[in-house]
């Protein structure tokens, strides 16, 4: 994994057999996948817990097919902006040759396990996610 200046996480991800399916291309459904480890990794790295957010909406385009036998695809995800309780992510899929396979913007929101609802993001997540913001933001202008 890693976070390097301009604000992306960017992690690794190494694809098994059954990821492919019977027309010889990634599953579609593993793309969800992938993007769920890209967006535990995003936390990760602002040390928040990934258990305290819910996916609440997801949106995936696919772009070009990630072929059987690709062994591994890069994980693009950043912060692109967050609210009162959620934060929206985009996030990229990318093919060993850098083609881009898939991209979209996934939602989470902050979740309070015990009342069993949206939660209030904290100062500090705040400021961890504006700082990762804006590093991405400064690098695509």
């Amino acid at each position: 994994m890693s976070d390097g200046n301009d604000g992306v996480v960017r992690l690794t991800l190494q694809l098994r057999l059954n990821d492919f399916d019977v027309l010889g291309h990634l599953n579609q459904a593993v793309y969800h996948e992938l993007m769920e480890q890209g967006r535990i990794a995003l936390l990760t790295t602002l040390a928040a817990d990934s258990n305290r957010y819910v996916l609440a909406h997801v949106e995936l385009d696919y772009r070009r097919e990630v072929p059987a036998p690709t062994r591994e695809v890069i994980v693009e995800t950043s912060v692109e902006s967050f609210g009162r309780s959620s934060v929206r992510l985009a996030q990229r899929v990318l093919r060993p040759d850098g083609e881009l396979a898939a991209e979209g913007v996934s939602v989470l929101v902050g979740w309070d396990r015990e009342a069993r609802g949206s939660r209030p993001l904290g100062e500090e997540e705040k400021r961890s996610l504006a700082a990762l913001a804006e590093r991405a933001a400064a690098t695509t202008s």
